[in-house]
């Protein structure tokens, strides 16, 4: 005959605080922050994001460094954000799939759910933490290349605030291209499985128009049909309306006037908002 033992292991019901939707979306958002930087990842996942966030850096680095030695300003905030367009969109290949694509093909949604989190949550949060670390990839070299100015003024507070006001203005066009470039970048991703399949559907979606933009403004045409083709690539209609917000309304270098101003920030506002709302419905039907 056997004999049993019942042992007191204190187990008890959970009584402490029980964190909800706002700390699971938090957490989410630091988590694809650092996912986008390569944080907690191996060093193979690092090389090729840094080495663009690198190059980004650079640059900023040797415009400050030519602006203080001779006094000019080389480029203006907004024209170094328009510059950087084509690193971003390989940088955004990179992450966008990393962040999206990667949970699907291992389908751990499930676990994300069965915390506090619907799928908008989900969604919004892998979106804003993508914005937030392009923004910041922008905004460093920006305000890099705002210390530069301001130090290496001759013109006292004059030189300071002109050297604040191309900062503010490029920060700004940093913030609209964050949200433009990502927020289509993460809706493309999300519809493939495959990282690789995705990050070049990612290059594709951008790099497709441009031919088409670039004969537009070889034909030339009525005034403002370049303005016009040029919406179907979106870091050329990004350029637009940096040009029209920041100067003067006039296409620079050159004495074209912008003619579709603001249509450009009509256009970028619905792009915003469609690829949001089209990212939130993708999830809804992802299989968790």
């Amino acid at each position: 005959m056997t004999t049993g033992v019942i042992h007191d292991l204190g187990y008890q019901r959970y009584t402490g605080p029980r964190l909800g939707r706002g700390y699971a979306f938090r957490t989410l958002y630091v988590h694809t922050v650092r996912t986008a930087f390569g944080f907690g990842r191996g060093i193979k996942a690092k090389i090729f994001s840094w080495s663009i966030i690198g190059i980004i850096a650079a640059v900023g680095i040797v415009i400050t460094a030519i602006g203080a030695q001779t006094g000019e300003t080389v480029m203006s905030g907004p024209q170094f954000v328009d510059n950087m367009a084509t690193l971003l969109i390989l940088l955004l290949a990179a992450v966008a799939p990393e962040l999206t694509s990667r949970d699907q093909q291992t389908r751990v949604l499930g676990l994300y759910l069965a915390r506090p989190m619907r799928r908008s949550d989900y969604a919004l949060a892998r979106l804003t933490g993508a914005i937030t670390a392009i923004f910041l990839v922008l905004a460093g070299p920006l305000t890099l290349m705002f210390a530069g100015g301001a130090l290496s003024t001759k013109e006292g507070a004059g030189g300071v605030g002109d050297a604040a006001v191309d900062w503010a203005q490029g920060v700004a066009h940093a913030a609209t291209h964050a949200l433009v470039l990502t927020s289509i970048s993460l809706l493309v991703a999300s519809l493939i499985r495959r990282r690789a399949i995705a990050a070049a559907a990612v290059v594709a979606v951008f790099l497709v128009a441009l031919p088409a933009v670039g004969v537009a403004q070889e034909l030339g045409g009525s005034e403002g049909t370049t303005e016009l083709v040029s919406m179907i690539s979106p870091p050329t209609a990004m350029t637009y309306l940096s040009q029209w917000l920041y100067a003067d309304g006039h296409v620079q270098f050159t004495d074209e006037k912008i003619v579709h101003g603001p249509w450009f920030l009509v256009y970028a506002a619905l792009v915003i908002a469609a690829c949001i709302g089209l990212l939130v419905a993708r999830y809804r039907k992802v299989p968790a």
